[in-house]
């Protein structure tokens, strides 16, 4: 009765929510425990590698690398998150656009991740100046 739910922070796997959000004045929450009104079912593997148009391995290559986040089921099998499709195409967008390697892809996922995150503050405060960003 007191056990975390799956993906839970601190159960050592991460999960599909559990990228770390800015909320409020520069306060990083951890979304980890999300509980939603009407229940979001995972996509399996196979499911994924359909809609994406990738192999099953690569996508699974690309978990062990941590470029896409999925969870394990009682099974063992990949449990990936409704947004996985996208992220595998940003990969593979990244990937032919910039002729990187799928390690390096991962540094330059969180980079772009970070300058959303800037954005969104400036976007949300107002810059000093009354010059537009420079994206």
């Amino acid at each position: 009765m007191n056990d975390p739910p799956a993906g839970a922070a601190g159960s050592g796997r991460a999960g599909v929510g559990d990228r770390p959000v800015r909320t409020g004045a520069g306060v990083t929450a951890s979304t980890a425990v999300r509980y939603a009104l009407v229940p979001v079912p995972g996509l399996s593997l196979d499911a994924v590698a359909r809609r994406s148009g990738l192999h099953p391995d690569l996508i699974s290559r690309f978990v062990a690398l941590g470029l896409v986040d999925a969870e394990r089921d009682a099974a063992g099998r990949l449990v990936f998150g409704p947004t996985a499709p996208a992220v595998l195409a940003r990969i593979q967008r990244l990937r032919s656009g910039l002729c990187l390697n799928y390690a390096s892809l991962g540094l330059v996922l969180d980079l772009l991740d970070r300058i959303s995150l800037l954005e969104a503050a400036l976007r949300g405060h107002g810059t000093r100046s009354g010059t537009p960003p420079w994206t």
